[in-house]
């Protein structure tokens, strides 16, 4: 799996990947569990969490990557420096075999390079948490946001553990019901229409 350029750490970002020739990349509902776990071994250690949405064909993220994260290497032998980009690419070719082997299926799942984009200002990262979250929506998967299992937006509104920054991204919107209520109406994301990577 390719990437455009590494990630850079202390900066925060929008990742966006889909299906090769929009091919569904979630069958069942056992891949999008799957999916969340492989992404939470594969970039946990080196990437913060603030809002996902997973839907058939394609994939959101909102991450911040960590700075100078050091781990023990698998073998053993000393330590490594986890770099964000090298991880995202192991995490989806993890991800990628499991698939394939399930399905029966050959050859690459996803596109490469996988799509990034720096969330370089207050605006942008406040319409992009309810972009991510409103995706199903937009896609016309449900009638509603909230009826799709598979975004980050449960996490919040119902406490649900998860790998997800919430305390910082609550604090962004001032509080949790604040939160809410930015995302009760339709946010206008016009501002950011020209950033939207997919």
């Amino acid at each position: 799996m390719r990437f455009i350029e590494p990630l850079e750490a202390g900066n925060i970002y929008h990742l966006f990947n889909r299906g090769i020739n929009s091919e569904d990349i979630f069958k069942e509902k056992r891949n999008y569990y799957y999916f969340l776990e492989k992404y939470k071994e594969y970039c946990s250690d080196i990437l913060e969490t603030y809002a996902y949405a997973l839907l058939k064909n394609h994939f959101h993220l909102m991450v911040s990557v960590k700075e100078n994260v050091i781990v023990k290497r698998k073998d053993g032998k000393g330590d490594i420096q986890l770099n964000a980009s090298k991880q995202l690419s192991h995490f989806f070719n993890s991800y990628a075999q499991a698939f394939n082997k399930a399905y029966s299926r050959h050859g690459k799942l996803l596109e490469e390079p996988f799509k990034s984009k720096l969330v370089d200002n207050d605006s942008y990262f406040t319409s992009l948490i309810y972009y991510i979250h409103f995706n199903p929506q937009n896609h016309e998967f449900v009638n509603d946001f909230r009826d799709w299992e598979f975004t980050s937006w449960h996490s919040f509104s119902d406490n649900q553990n998860a790998s997800l920054e919430k305390l910082k991204v609550i604090e962004w919107f001032g509080t949790l019901e604040h939160f809410k209520e930015a995302h009760a109406g339709n946010m206008p994301v016009a501002n950011i229409s020209h950033l939207i990577i997919e």
